[in-house]
């Protein structure tokens, strides 16, 4: 039991008490104090306390009805979705390629990549299903940009509905050309906002170990490949993809906004994405995808594994990712079921604080240009034609 604080303790504490402001402009009644020897702090203020506004939040159901999906987009969803499922059941030979910025944004600048990536993709859909990455989320090691949704103007003033509005508005315009969209889900709540446009997701390396998240991939509608831990870990990514095909109950938003409890199925889809670590350096090369593949394998996984060929794989050099995706498909490993690449219109990388900023270059990781990107591809479509 604890002790009961000494009088003169309690009175200082009342003192202290009466200089603070309370939770609310009620004052503390004779009762209050009264009873102040059990209840040390009678309405004094513990919660919230470093939260200094709240700002009311759009629901994805508002948002959906100023950017509803036609009929058309939504069937080109389900079609590219299929597809996808169908690579990773060995249904379909083509091989998958996630490509696009590091993250997107200026919606003007995506689109205009979007529509070259599209045509390009139309000439090679024999051999390759190619997907543009489209990156609304940025994890920050530290402090940095979060991304487009969280500060669509870059200035800091994170108007975050009207990020919403500009992803989703953008998601549409892409899918609407006719080319699939994948992105990482970052914030366990906002894919409810546009979860609906994607065609493939990820969970990054930085959150592949967390519960809230291997929860949300068991209930997303298409595959979710989940990358290895920063520091090159791989049995984390293995036992999360585990843990995503599994069904979970969480608490969460529905569409309508209303605080929920989410019950999932699992996510049959879930799968293992290389992309190399701090620790552990490139793991793209053969001795690496033979001891993952051991691994999904002893967890009783399909060997179904998708190669960055970016991050710590490149060294975050983005030209080294044109020798990578090469090194890969020499190997002809049969696990292999997908690449994934950065590009943008112009190479390299820019500091988001350079004003003006560079049309269609990277404010994150540096990129490969189109010009490059575009070559690799068909370098890629050739190989798969005639490896020998």
């Amino acid at each position: 039991m604890f002790n009961q604080p000494s009088r003169s303790v309690h009175n200082r504490v009342l003192r202290n008490f009466a200089a603070r402001k309370p939770a609310c402009n009620i004052a503390p009644n004779k009762e209050s104090l009264r009873h102040s020897r059990s209840v040390i702090f009678p309405l004094m203020r513990i919660d919230n306390l470093r939260i200094t506004k709240a700002h009311a939040l759009i629901s994805p159901a508002q948002l959906a009805q100023q950017s509803p999906l036609t009929a058309s987009v939504l069937q080109s969803i389900a079609v590219h979705r299929k597809s996808l499922e169908a690579i990773m059941d060995g249904e379909d030979q083509r091989l998958a390629i996630i490509m696009g910025p590091c993250s997107i944004h200026d919606p003007k600048a995506a689109l205009d990549y979007a529509g070259k990536l599209y045509r390009l993709s139309q000439t090679v859909s024999d051999k390759l299903f190619i997907i543009m990455r489209v990156y609304f989320e940025k994890p920050r090691t530290v402090v940095g940009w979060k991304g487009l949704i969280n500060d669509p103007h870059l200035d800091g003033s994170c108007k975050i509905n009207e990020g919403l509005s500009i992803a989703r508005k953008l998601l549409i315009d892409i899918n609407s050309i006719g080319l699939p969209t994948g992105t990482e889900f970052l914030d366990t709540i906002l894919g409810q906002y546009y979860a609906d446009l994607i065609t493939w997701g990820a969970i990054g390396a930085r959150t592949a170990e967390s519960q809230v998240h291997r929860e949300l991939a068991s209930g997303l509608s298409m595959p979710v490949g989940i990358k290895n831990r920063t520091d090159g870990n791989v049995q984390v990514a293995v036992e999360a993809c585990q843990a995503s095909r599994e069904k979970h109950l969480f608490p969460s938003l529905t569409k309508q906004g209303v605080v929920s409890i989410l019950e999932t199925s699992g996510n049959p889809y879930a799968h293992l994405v290389l992309r190399g670590g701090s620790e552990s350096g490139s793991n793209y090369d053969a001795e690496s995808l033979a001891k993952s593949t051991a691994l999904l394998e002893a967890a009783e996984l399909p060997p179904r594994i998708m190669l960055d060929c970016s991050h710590a794989n490149s060294g975050k050099c983005a030209k080294k990712q044109i020798e990578i995706a090469m090194n890969i498909l020499r190997q002809n490993n049969p696990s292999v079921f997908a690449l994934m690449l950065e590009s943008n219109l112009m190479g390299g990388r820019q500091n988001d604080k350079t004003r003006p900023l560079e049309y269609g270059q990277s404010i994150t990781d540096e990129c490969l240009g189109w010009k490059e990107s575009e070559e690799l591809i068909r370098q890629v479509h050739t190989y798969l034609g005639d490896p020998g």
